[in-house]
């Protein structure tokens, strides 16, 4: 079973094709599937709009009336995800935005490494020709961040070459160790892209491979003017957020258990 994860606020205008898109995909590509989908105190009609489409598709809407923000939305879905499941380990969750940003028709591609024995795999974003200015100077902004010394540690995850990217498998078994780590140590990044990258960074010791793979958002569809992008601010927290905890290493993955030779 694939769990396809949407947190959403105020995605009224987008909401309804992405879910067809998703269906249509799941059409030409047939695996069993769900989508859950968190609606983050919707101050728009992104509630009215869903419910028709809980009749057409396999599709559950969760949250509630007060605002818990992104990084929050996100552990309410993957929370949900894991109780469905019976296979945890034959099981996943694909994480993407209800803005239509994401691409369904990137999902064989990720079920593909996740078939092949990744425990994640992350959408490495490309951007189009006809990506905002905003957005590539945002890139360009992200891109450097590794390479100053200091930082390098804080923003970068092995197997992953875009951290930043919201859009991302998981098999259910290492989501549930993230989120027993998490009730430890919370996502508390108010930020999509630091909570992106923090959530990358809890799940790097529990994942055994991490894989990458190519993506191309697209932002043609992109009304709402909370998607107005600034770069050099959003850039700037993100490096402030990196040099809090640049002498935070990653957790190292647990070594796995010697093998004993039979008597």
């Amino acid at each position: 079973m694939l769990y396809v994860c949407i947190p959403t606020h105020n995605e009224a205008e987008t909401i309804g094709l992405l879910l067809w898109r998703i269906r249509k995909v799941f059409q030409e590509y047939p695996r069993e599937y769900e989508v859950l989908v968190y609606d983050d105190a919707s101050s728009d009609s992104t509630r009215e709009v869903l419910q028709p489409y809980e009749r057409a598709l396999p599709l559950t809407l969760i949250g509630g009336q007060e605002r818990v923000g992104y990084a929050r939305g996100v552990e309410a879905l993957l929370r949900e995800a894991s109780k469905r499941t019976n296979y945890p380990r034959r099981d996943a969750v694909i994480v993407m935005q209800g803005d239509f940003s994401d691409r369904p028709e990137h999902i064989p591609d990720l079920v593909k490494r996740f078939e092949g024995g990744a425990d994640v795999v992350v959408g490495e974003q490309t951007l189009p020709a006809d990506a905002p200015e905003a957005e590539r100077r945002l890139r360009r902004y992200l891109s450097w961040l590794p390479r100053v010394w200091m930082l390098r540690n804080a923003v970068t995850v092995p197997g992953a070459s875009d951290p930043w990217s919201g859009y991302r498998l998981m098999r259910i078994t290492v989501v549930r160790d993230v989120l027993r780590s998490m009730e430890r140590s919370p996502v508390r990044a108010e930020s999509t892209l630091q909570a992106n990258l923090e959530m990358l960074r809890t799940t790097f010791p529990h994942a055994r491979r991490i894989e990458s793979v190519q993506v191309t958002p697209r932002f043609d569809l992109r009304p709402r003017a909370s998607r107005r992008l600034e770069a050099w601010p959003q850039a700037w927290a993100l490096a402030k957020a990196a040099w809090a905890v640049r002498k935070q290493p990653l957790e190292p993955r647990p070594a796995p258990p010697a093998r004993t030779r039979p008597a």
